[in-house]
């Protein structure tokens, strides 16, 4: 079932009016018909739809049922990813957004190899967006989760901090009785900070930083893992961890 996100003000009544790409997108490209149902999200929150009518330049679909399902975790993640070559963060961010992540910082390491100026970062940060929002729709998300703007690593740091878990996988760290104890910390309504290096991996002094403001460095196994391996394990074994332990608690 496809699934199309909106702000409050579409919303009328018993009704929600689609427009712009969305509208294209129903109309021209899906070529949906008058009683198509289909979901839509807003404020958080998704109803399952049919579609009522077509305007101009617009559809209204109405209402059928409200708060028809719920796919958002009851904790709050939020990834920290260093800056990797190329278009590997595109991927990073489509798949930790079907993983359920609430919010995805890029960060400037001393190690990443990319660099952007202001307009290149403008430019990226709102195809990331972008991303993101066909990820959550993908999904079934019932938000799209934002990407920030780029951040220096202190600034990373100081935004994770502030966060009720601060995690940091490095490849140097060994054993995994910190991962277990730092999971077993996690409970619904926390935000949690993960912070993930680029290719070239931590500077011992940003992890140095990193532990001064909190952090509690862990480990993914054995193995070395890609940049954007990291993420998925990172992000992937918490979500695990609240599915299977706390999602219940929310019911």
């Amino acid at each position: 079932m496809y699934n199309f996100f909106v702000d409050e003000n579409a919303r009328t009544g018993n009704c929600f009016r689609i427009d712009g790409k969305d509208y294209n997108h129903i109309c021209n490209v899906l070529r949906m018909q008058i009683g198509s149902t289909f979901l839509v999200s807003c404020a958080g929150t998704s109803s399952l739809c049919r579609l009522d009518r077509v305007e101009d330049e617009a559809v209204v679909a109405e209402i059928m049922e409200e708060n028809y399902q719920s796919t958002e975790l009851p904790v709050h993640f939020y990834l920290f990813q260093g800056l990797p070559k190329k278009d590997k963060l595109e991927l990073i961010i489509e798949k930790t957004v079907e993983l359920g992540v609430a919010g995805i910082i890029p960060v400037e390491m001393s190690r990443c190899v990319m660099k952007l100026d202001d307009k290149k970062k403008k430019t990226r940060i709102e195809r990331w967006q972008a991303i993101a929002e066909s990820a959550a729709k993908q999904s079934k998300r019932n938000l799209i989760p934002e990407v920030f703007d780029v951040m220096t690593y202190k600034q990373a740091v100081a935004k994770a901090a502030e966060m009720d878990l601060f995690l940091v996988p490095y490849e140097n760290e060994r054993g995994m009785a910190e991962t277990r104890e730092a999971l077993s910390r996690i409970k619904p309504g926390m935000s949690v900070g993960i912070l993930i290096g680029p290719e070239g991996g931590f500077d011992p002094k940003e992890i140095d930083l990193a532990r001064e403001a909190g952090a509690a460095v862990i480990s993914l196994g054995k193995r070395i893992l890609r940049a954007e391996t990291a993420a998925f394990t990172a992000v992937g074994l918490g979500m695990l961890h609240v599915e299977m332990n706390l999602s219940h608690e929310e019911q």
